[in-house]
């Protein structure tokens, strides 16, 4: 019976180690996803800067005849 409960708490253990592992990761996870949508938006703005301006320019050409 010793060696039973020994046992189970050898792998409770392992299982909160696990459970530690695991939220430290989703941690790291939510922060890398967060940073990732932050440069998103910031490209997005970026690429309707970049169609605006190309849209004005297009607007200046003279159209052919």
């Amino acid at each position: 019976m010793n060696m039973e409960l020994e046992a189970l708490e050898g792998k409770i253990e392992q299982v909160v180690a696990l459970v530690q592992q695991l939220r430290a990761e989703n941690e790291v996870l939510k922060n890398q996803m967060a940073t990732a949508e932050a440069e998103r938006l910031i490209l997005r703005q970026t690429m309707t800067a970049a169609r605006e301006k190309l849209e004005g320019l297009m607007d200046k050409l003279p159209e052919d005849a």
